[in-house]
């Protein structure tokens, strides 16, 4: 089964797939022309007797429609709600119910950081799908640094896994494609190998194989994914499975223009590590790259043991979510770019390894270690930088 049809929208490779942060503002989400409900919809709603006022789309959503619907509930008061359609058969389904779940739960840990989802379901008249959820006028996108990655954190050390493990309890998805989530694992480890493997296969599916990129997948997944995420359930060290949202960028997070706070939305969750959350950040292509964001959250969520690893473990959870964008973004170049960081990996924990897979003889450009004068010059920058800060 395919998931990687085509958007609906006319695509931005700059804006979804770019290789550096837009230096634009987010275009904030406009109303349109009127929105054709379906009476499966409108069935939906969640107070009896609600009388539809209007239905106009809302923003935009690459692989559907989105709406804004203003009602008239049986007291005579008003609610909007807002709508996600995707028509796509069974990947809409996927993506409707695992959005709803991923909602549901984000909301129980924090109503006013995640909308309410109400319901999801299908389409009376044709093979689409729907979910329904509370609105929330969209604002500033992201939002300021410091009450977001403050509000972000307090998010994940709240959040408890309901059997203590890592996953959940349904597949989820990024965007169009499935997740490996449904399911239980006492490691970690275990699982963000699962998950790296099913988005190295679906990028295989979709490109076609590149031998070398998949011996540097080998290894990646049967070597560095141990080497760097076994410490940390090991030797008396132990992570918390924290409710992620999964696919968190800049147009999924937005100041709310009512109350001014901080929230999120478009989730496809899971129970995992809270630092997995921030390797969606590392890519430049997204503005939460900016040093403030990161930083700032890991003062409101330590690093996990071993600290001085916490780059690495960012390096190869971005892998993850830059393989995604690969599949999902035609003409974006994520894949050379997975490629790339995968070769810095491999050369820095196992060059034995990636010099045989390789076939070198005279591996020249593979050795030495990693540019530690760079990587000394970036925690230089990052010190001054926290100096003006407090200053």
């Amino acid at each position: 089964m395919t998931h990687t049809s085509q958007p609906v929208h006319t695509l931005d490779v700059d804006r979804h797939g770019g290789e550096r942060a837009p230096t634009s503002a987010v275009p904030k989400p406009q109303l349109g022309s009127s929105f054709n409900l379906d009476q499966g919809v409108v069935d939906a709603l969640p107070v009896p007797g609600t009388i539809v006022i209007s239905a106009r789309n809302y923003g935009m959503s690459l692989w559907g429609q989105t709406a804004k619907i203003v009602a008239e509930l049986p007291g005579g008061s008003r609610e909007s709600y807002f709508l996600k359609t995707v028509p796509a058969g069974e990947t809409g389904r996927l993506m409707m119910e695992g959005e709803f779940e991923s909602l549901k739960a984000m909301h129980n840990v924090a109503p006013d950081f995640a909308p309410q989802a109400l319901a999801w379901g299908k389409f009376k008249n044709d093979d689409t799908y729907f979910l329904l959820e509370q609105f929330r006028e969209v604002g500033e996108q992201p939002p300021h640094p410091l009450k977001f990655t403050a509000r972000l954190a307090e998010f994940h050390k709240k959040s408890e896994s309901p059997t203590g493990k890592f996953g959940f309890h349904i597949t989820t998805c990024h965007s169009r494609l499935p997740q490996i989530t449904d399911c239980w694992e006492d490691s970690w480890e275990v699982l963000y190998r699962k998950q790296l493997a099913n988005m190295i296969r679906m990028d295989e599916e979709k490109h076609g194989v590149w031998p070398e990129f998949q011996k540097l997948c080998t290894i990646v997944l049967d070597k560095v994914i141990p080497r760097l995420l076994g410490p940390l359930q090991s030797e008396g060290r132990t992570i918390k499975p924290c409710l992620i949202h999964g696919n968190l960028w800049d147009e999924n997070t937005a100041t709310d223009m009512d109350t001014g706070e901080p929230f999120i939305f478009d989730g496809g969750s899971f129970y995992g590590h809270n630092e997995y959350e921030i390797g969606n950040w590392r890519s430049a292509r997204h503005r939460l790259s900016d040093k403030l964001y990161v930083r700032n959250y890991k003062r409101n969520f330590p690093v996990s043991e071993p600290e001085d690893e916490w780059d690495d473990r960012n390096l190869l959870y971005s892998l993850r979510f830059d393989l995604g964008t690969a599949i999902l973004i035609p003409g974006c170049n994520q894949r050379e770019a997975v490629k790339n960081n995968m070769t810095i990996l491999c050369k820095k924990f196992f060059p034995d390894e990636l010099r045989a897979a390789l076939g070198y003889k005279t591996p020249a450009t593979l050795q030495g270690p990693i540019d530690d004068e760079n990587e000394e010059e970036g925690e230089e920058e990052e010190e001054e930088e926290e100096e003006e800060e407090e200053d």
